[in-house]
């Protein structure tokens, strides 16, 4: 899957929300997001305007990894198909 190339940090908090992260701490312009399911995951995310693709793709590789996942399922469920 094609990742979407206008997802700002903001969009991003509110979609992993549905992976149950919590934002738990902002330092400057970064959230720090944490999810208690399957185990304590935490993830860092700038609040940028738009992310750049690799920090898109790092950050659903994290998640992904942590729930078990393909990042395109991770993906899929975030952004809905392409």
């Amino acid at each position: 899957m094609r990742l979407p190339r206008d997802v700002s940090g903001e969009d991003l908090a509110r979609a992993l929300q549905a992976f149950g992260y919590r934002v738990t701490r902002q330092t400057g312009s970064h959230l720090r997001m944490t999810t208690l399911d399957r185990g304590e995951h935490h993830i860092t995310i700038p609040r940028h305007p738009s992310l750049r693709v690799g920090t898109l793709a790092a950050v659903l590789a994290s998640v992904a990894e942590h729930f078990q996942l393909p990042k395109d399922d991770v993906a899929l469920r975030l952004f809905g198909p392409a």
